[in-house]
């Protein structure tokens, strides 16, 4: 891409779209095109055409999704399933018919069988069943990824899929009934902290409610009172590992996937899709014993077995990525403290 090039950003105002967007802005890159929902309706075949040909993009980054963690994946199937397909179809087709030279498609490691050999290599896609509590959702995003591989393998496109691992950050959503796992931790942590402390204000504050309805709240996700004890009851048991990566790594990554790696080099070489990661994991109660330092929270965390746990590893082996020149930066300690400071900054106290 030249600094001048005309560059769409589909979900600029998600995590990793505005991440994006931050870093095509840093990098002084003049002539971004975004859109609003409420501006550009993807999931509407016409309008997404319309505003193609209008427009004629040269280069799209594809970051528009219905996202959600393991409960709304598993409770919004149909949603998650019919708005992702529909998003990608009528993006990637649009952006076909408008001539655009390369398009980037941000996909998610969940595509990925439930009972994958570790760490992750891009050629286990496919080989065995998905995890059934995000099947809707992975089931989509592959559709995706093989979207892109044959407007290449039929029409030529330059069009490229990157497979994310667990992403964190900034503009992440805080959202109990619908985050991912992370930031539903600093956010539980955070408001467990704020009730072991006594800080009812605060606790207003970030809950947006009046003082009589903070405690039914707590309860419902987990958070108690025993004595003197504060009790934090987080899903599962604690056990999966996870790889987490900060946003600010991916959208750096994307940005050099989409400069410096061809499409025809990926699909000729076997593969479909290319991992992006650190390449290291550790178990969700390790993860939540860091988040319970940062956040400075004082009281126990237990875990509740009942609920699932979903796929008990998911690492990615990131070495293609690696090879062609590309690695992480944030150590994970340092993205969750800026993360939780950006949560504090911009969310608990509006």
């Amino acid at each position: 891409m030249n600094k001048d090039s005309k560059i769409f950003v589909a979900g600029h105002s998600g995590m990793v779209g505005s991440a994006i967007l931050r870093k095509l802005k840093k990098e002084g890159y003049e002539n971004i095109i975004t859109r609003t929902h409420e501006e550009l309706d993807l999931s509407n075949q016409n309008a997404t055409l319309e505003f193609f040909m209008k427009n004629r993009p040269e280069y799209v980054f594809v970051a528009a999704a219905k996202v959600g963690g393991i409960y709304a994946n598993n409770t919004y199937r149909a949603e998650f399933i019919y708005n992702n397909l529909i998003i990608e179809c009528n993006v990637i087709h649009s952006a076909y018919l408008s001539g655009v030279k390369k398009i980037l498609y941000l996909g998610s490691s969940c595509i990925y069988p439930r009972e994958c050999p570790q760490p992750i290599k891009e050629e286990y896609l496919l080989t065995s069943e998905l995890e059934k509590t995000n099947e809707p959702y992975a089931v989509a995003k592959i559709a995706g990824i093989k979207l892109c591989e044959s407007y290449y393998k039929q029409y030529g496109c330059d069009y490229i899929s990157v497979m994310p691992t667990n992403l964190f950050g900034n503009n992440d959503n805080y959202n109990l009934e619908t985050s991912h796992v992370l930031p539903a931790m600093i956010r539980k942590i955070h408001l467990a902290k704020l009730y072991h402390n006594n800080d009812c204000e605060n606790l207003m504050k970030d809950l947006k409610m009046k003082k009589e309805d903070v405690v039914e709240f707590l309860n419902k996700h987990g958070i108690f009172e025993d004595g003197k004890d504060t009790y934090l009851k987080l899903w599962g048991s604690g056990s999966p590992y996870r790889e987490f990566m900060h946003v600010d790594d991916a959208a750096d990554a994307c940005l050099f996937v989409m400069n410096d790696v061809n499409s025809k080099d990926i699909y000729d070489s076997g593969i479909s899709q290319i991992n992006i990661g650190t390449g290291k994991d550790q178990t969700l109660e390790e993860i939540a014993y860091i988040i319970k330092d940062i956040v400075g929270y004082e009281g126990k965390i237990v875990w509740d077995t009942t609920k699932p746990d979903g796929t008990p590893k998911k690492q990615l082996d990131v070495s293609l990525i690696n090879s062609l020149g590309w690695r992480y930066k944030i150590p994970l300690e340092d993205g969750i403290e800026m993360t939780y400071k950006n949560y504090l900054e911009t969310y608990a106290k509006k």
